[in-house]
């Protein structure tokens, strides 16, 4: 069993482009998303279209719940306009979490963490926090607990023990910010045991920035300074509320 474990997509279509043609070289063919498919970049529908054909396993990520209408933000407002319908309720009755054994071990695929899709996980959390993730969330469709936990969020691939479990970010694909290469997460299983990979790649970052500057979307300069600096720009209003 071999798992492409894509997330944070963010609307940049070039990058998901660049990643699904590495996967296909690969030969992998079970392709998992885990969220914000939409918001910050300028392609809502087209990677929202990507995700459709090719992805075997979606959840809902905090950005395709604020899209879908959880929160009217400009940030959210502008891509919802560019959404049919049925676009919209795709994204908001995308499953929380996904569950599943492999190896022998019980492994866990959310967005954010087991709390909801707005409570982040850092690798700075304290380790109550982090040990809590693998703890059951019926309320969330979470009933077991995990011996393994990816998710993403936070745009930073990372591996860390967890009390001897594995706590596993994927990294972002659209809007890495660790980097300024599109990261994504392999996981091989075996019989007994797994291995894992993140792999980066460069994309077309200038048709992805010309995209951007062409679209009319809220805070393009701030998207622009982070795909090519990797670095957080922290979006706030004119009345000083931060909005990122």
């Amino acid at each position: 069993m071999r798992l492409a474990v894509l997330a944070d997509l963010h609307a940049n279509l070039e990058a998901t482009l660049a990643v699904h043609a590495d996967i296909q070289r690969r030969g992998i063919t079970e392709v998992w998303v885990l969220g914000d498919l939409v918001g910050k970049g300028p392609r809502p529908r087209e990677v929202l279209a990507w995700v459709q054909a090719y992805a075997t396993r979606v959840i809902q990520g905090n950005w395709d719940a604020r899209v879908a209408g959880a929160t009217h933000r400009p940030q959210d407002l502008w891509p919802r306009a560019l959404l049919s319908a049925g676009d919209l309720r795709y994204l908001a009755e995308l499953p929380y979490g996904i569950e599943e054994q492999f190896a022998g071990q019980q492994w866990r695929f959310v967005h954010a963490g087991s709390k909801g899709v707005f409570h982040r996980l850092y690798p700075h959390s304290s380790l109550q926090e982090q040990v809590a993730a693998f703890e059951p969330n019926p309320a969330l469709g979470l009933h077991q607990h995990a011996d393994a936990l990816v998710y993403a969020d936070i745009h930073e691939a990372l591996i860390l023990d967890v009390e001897g479990l594995p706590l596993i970010n994927c990294g972002s694909v659209g809007n890495p910010l660790d980097s300024t290469l599109a990261c994504y997460l392999i996981l091989e299983f075996g019989e007994i045991g797994y291995s894992l990979q993140f792999v980066r790649l460069p994309y077309n970052r200038q048709a992805e920035i010309a995209a951007a500057e062409a679209s009319g979307m809220p805070f393009t300069r701030e998207y622009i300074t982070e795909l090519l600096t990797g670095a957080y720009q922290r979006r706030r209003l004119r009345t000083g509320t931060e909005t990122g």
